[in-house]
């Protein structure tokens, strides 16, 4: 049941497995066969833990939150490059067009729509999952089932990916921010020159081309950036179980 519980929570907070899209009942049969294949490798449980008792429920919840952490931190890489795609579209006038985020739920401009689906290809097609699945088999070693949970060295690196998400996205979009800080800085200094010009409907048709041909020029960096994120989310994620990411990948 523990490891059932600990699967369960990084099944909840999974990147993509945790969306409104995936069926609950999906989630949990997927759930219940990861823990399956687990069990032969799992270390001994302490025969003295008893479920109906209070030692019981708080190993129940240490466990599902054990799992929720180490799910939550791949929710960081994608939203890493949402920032960025939001960020983009706000500066350039495309974040008029939005769609429905199937994982929020909430209307997302497009752009970051579009790094989102990029992000979570590139995430399944480098074998990201199966990383962590192994990540969550390590835990079970170095946070063997009981009511202990994460250390605060371990919470740290939850708190300071947060700020490589910030960072990643700013990388990422820094292009976008700089080129249209030049073309707003000549719309004010032809609006200055001339004040006769419609700055307001010429600027946005302009500031919206230059925005699509600097987003087809930065998806150059786009492998980089996800490099640097996805290597800073790997070593966290080594951290917040407490082990080394030798012998994961």
């Amino acid at each position: 049941m523990w490891p059932l519980c600990r699967v369960g929570g990084f099944m909840m907070t999974f990147v993509t497995f945790s969306g409104s899209s995936v069926p609950r009942n999906v989630r949990a049969l997927l759930a219940l066969a990861v823990t399956v294949c687990f069990l032969p490798n799992i270390p001994a449980i302490d025969s003295n833990l008893e479920a109906f008792s209070g030692l019981g429920i708080i190993t129940t919840i240490s466990q599902v939150l054990i799992g929720a952490g180490l799910g939550f931190m791949t929710q960081y890489l994608i939203a890493s490059f949402v920032l960025a795609g939001q960020a983009i579209a706000m500066q350039t006038g495309l974040g008029f067009a939005s769609l429905v985020d199937p994982v929020s739920g909430t209307n997302a401009p497009v752009v970051g729509q579009f790094f989102t689906v990029l992000c979570t290809l590139v995430f399944f097609a480098v074998d990201g999952h199966l990383v962590f699945i192994r990540l969550l088999l390590l835990s079970f070693e170095t946070l063997p089932v009981g009511p202990g949970i994460f250390t605060p060295p371990s919470l740290e690196a939850i708190i300071y990916f947060g700020a490589t998400m910030f960072q990643c996205a700013l990388s990422t979009s820094i292009a976008a921010i700089c080129t249209l800080l030049v073309v707003n800085f000549t719309f004010g200094v032809m609006t200055r020159a001339a004040p006769q010009l419609n700055v307001f409907s010429m600027g946005f048709a302009v500031s919206m081309t230059v925005g699509l041909f600097i987003l087809l020029v930065s998806l150059d960096a786009f492998m980089i950036n996800f490099t640097i994120a996805i290597n800073a989310l790997m070593r966290d994620s080594c951290t917040l179980i407490g082990t080394g990411c030798e012998g994961v990948f």
